[in-house]
């Protein structure tokens, strides 16, 4: 590497460190979106269910286990087969709704405890319960009592070792969703809470306050349905050369007047960003300059990945795949306030770009698969992360949703809780008593 002169150093060190940090915020902003009616509640029935102190159940700031790896069984697939299978056998609905009787409601906490190996039979068929007219769920503190009461085991987000997720309730294990007003007009596509690396098992999506004015409505849509109805040569394509996914761009146009310094001044800016920050992203990020057509852009780039998965525990295929939410093209074609560091893309397993044709049509199938959710106060989806892929519409107005994740079933895991000794849980609290 060049020899850089102290001023330049120190300018441009600042200038990366800036660049560092915005690559950091980048990745979170690109990796967040028949039917009866609800029973009615009477202020005593809300009184009943309230939740707990939060006392009463022991904190999990800084004592949940890390995301769980990943669970990849795409190979040796029969795409046309598998896709005739699915057509044949057909699909329950999802999501399946659950809505609480007066009586139901009143039981609180028990009412769960008492139904929850049922609702693990629903959640494996359907992929997703809409729970309503529970008042239980309408707080930090008795949304945990619901999720503690069904038997699921809490986890950290996949990316949490960022430092960039921000909690709700640290100690309830509640994740603060995409309320903010500055991405309020930004479109979440579908996508899967996931990386190559970690996956959560389960999501379970609570409203604590819809918008206010408008909007915001939460977008599920089944993995089997979306693998089901692409078109056999279009998914046996993507599955035969597999994506590689881009979560940031860095711009550095400024060193393209830096002459014969041009070079170690692109280098810097690699090793940098890829040695310093990209590591607590846990993602196997490759730092790579000119894919989009841009000399002077750095792309943080995951591994190669199939685009479809066998579900966990029933083997069955599924579309496993955020291209709906990250690919630039359709993200060009929606409402979008994410700045150009936060813009993600998609590219073949070869980095080639996916054609038009290819993303025109994912983004058919995807859409055509959406249930779209207006959640009301105290409702929760509760869903397969493998199964389900999640988004959210634009919105007007003061919105608080939230969201925990879990890697599976208490009795199915050695424990709930570690000793919190994992790296990103301080950076996470410092990080996000500034950021807002």
């Amino acid at each position: 590497m060049p020899s850089f002169s102290t001023p330049f150093s120190a300018t441009l060190v600042a200038g990366l460190l800036g660049a560092a940090s915005a690559f950091e915020a980048s990745v979170v902003a690109s990796t967040r979106a028949g039917r009866s009616a609800v029973a009615l509640r009477s202020p005593a029935a809300r009184m009943a269910t309230l939740a707990p102190p939060s006392a009463e159940m022991p904190s999990l700031d800084g004592a949940l286990p890390d995301c769980p790896k990943t669970i990849w069984n795409a190979d040796n697939m029969d795409i046309a087969a598998e896709q005739a299978k699915l057509r044949q056998d057909g699909l329950p609905a999802c999501p399946l709704e659950i809505i609480a009787t007066p009586a139901e409601n009143a039981e609180g906490a028990a009412y769960f405890a008492r139904n929850a190996e049922k609702f693990r039979e629903m959640l494996r068929e359907h992929g997703t319960l809409w729970f309503k007219g529970f008042d239980l769920m309408k707080t930090e503190q008795g949304f945990r009592t619901f999720y503690d009461s069904i038997g699921l085991s809490p986890c950290l987000d996949p990316i949490h070792t960022s430092g960039l997720r921000a909690f709700a309730s640290a100690r309830d294990a509640v994740y603060e969703e995409v309320n903010k007003q500055s991405l309020a007009g930004h479109y979440i596509g579908l996508h899967n809470e996931a990386t190559t690396k970690k996956t959560a098992r389960f999501g379970a999506f609570v409203c604590f306050k819809p918008a206010t004015v408008k909007g915001g409505e939460f977008l599920i849509a089944d993995g089997h349905a979306i693998f089901r109805d692409m078109d056999t040569s279009i998914l046996k394509r993507l599955y035969d050369e597999k994506v590689r996914i881009s979560v940031s761009n860095l711009d550095f146009d400024i060193f393209s007047g830096l002459g014969p310094l041009k070079d170690g001044a692109l280098n810097f800016a690699k090793d940098l960003v890829g040695s310093v920050i990209a590591p607590k992203f846990d993602m196997d990020l490759e730092m790579l300059y000119g894919t989009d057509g841009k000399p002077y852009r750095l792309q943080a780039i995951e591994g190669k990945q199939p685009p479809v998965n066998r579900h966990p525990e029933t083997g069955r295929p599924l579309w496993f795949c955020n291209v709906h939410n990250h690919a630039r093209y359709l993200r060009d074609r929606r409402p979008c306030t994410v700045p150009e560091v936060g813009m993600t893309d998609v590219f073949m397993g070869d980095l080639s770009k996916i054609d038009a044709e290819t993303l025109d049509h994912i983004n058919e199938v995807s859409e055509k698969n959406i249930a779209r959710c207006a959640m009301k106060e105290g409702e929760v989806l509760l869903c397969d992360n493998y199964r389900v892929l999640h988004g959210r519409d634009i919105f007007e107005g003061d919105r608080y949703h939230a969201v925990s994740w879990f890697d599976g079933w208490k009795g199915d895991q050695p424990s709930t809780v570690t000793d919190g000794g994992k790296p990103g849980n301080f950076l996470n609290k410092v990080i996000n008593t500034l950021i807002k």
